[in-house]
């Protein structure tokens, strides 16, 4: 009984050491872990190195930017494609908003008084009506080109069908980005590495 004892006890352990053993070589460390891709993206947590398709064209995240307003917060993502940026803004009020917009220098902004925003401004045949603005505190993630002030003026303008003018100042230089709102549906976001695709 003694023996059949030992031999049932020495058959356990020597299951456990297999057990463990087997664990061991097919357990990913956590570095292994944290590097590899969620399965799963949304408009609120894209990061560095996603892919973000819209129409013909597929923007890399390369940076993102969070304002904040007391306690409401949107954010701006970086986005390039080959020698082109845009700006990716998603803000949550209610219903969700997802703008995409691309600088813009064919503005006189020197005619923008950054103290009284115009009630309207005037680009391309198309009027913008003045919609919001105020002093937002800022976050940084990658890459946002030369948006590193610690606070950021803004003033929102709309126009009709769903176009949308963005003046922003950052450490008293003027910043001007055009573009639509979208359908968040219509982006197709794919899970990159992590990593920064156009620099270094």
């Amino acid at each position: 009984m003694l023996l059949l004892s030992l031999a049932i006890f020495a058959i356990v352990i020597i299951i456990a050491v297999i057990n463990i053993n087997y664990q061991n070589n097919h357990q990913l460390s956590n570095q292994e872990v944290q590097n590899l891709p969620s399965k799963a993206r949304n408009i609120f947590d894209l990061q560095i190195g996603d892919i973000v398709q819209y129409g013909d064209t597929d923007w890399v995240v390369e940076g993102k930017l969070t304002y904040t307003v007391s306690a409401y917060y949107w954010f701006e993502y970086l986005l390039q494609d080959s020698d082109r940026l845009a700006w990716l803004a998603v803000e949550e009020d209610d219903k969700v908003e997802v703008s995409l917009l691309e600088p813009n220098n064919t503005l006189d902004i020197q005619k923008i008084d950054i103290n009284h925003p115009p009630s309207e401004i005037k680009l391309a045949d198309e009027i913008y009506k003045y919609k919001d603005s105020g002093i937002a505190r800022m976050m940084r993630t990658g890459l946002t080109m030369h948006r590193t002030a610690e606070t950021c003026k803004y003033f929102d303008y709309q126009a009709p069908d769903n176009r949308v003018l963005s003046v922003e100042v950052w450490d008293g230089e003027i910043e001007v980005s055009v573009g639509s709102k979208i359908n968040p549906r219509s982006l197709i976001l794919l899970p990159g590495d992590g990593k920064t695709v156009y620099r270094d």
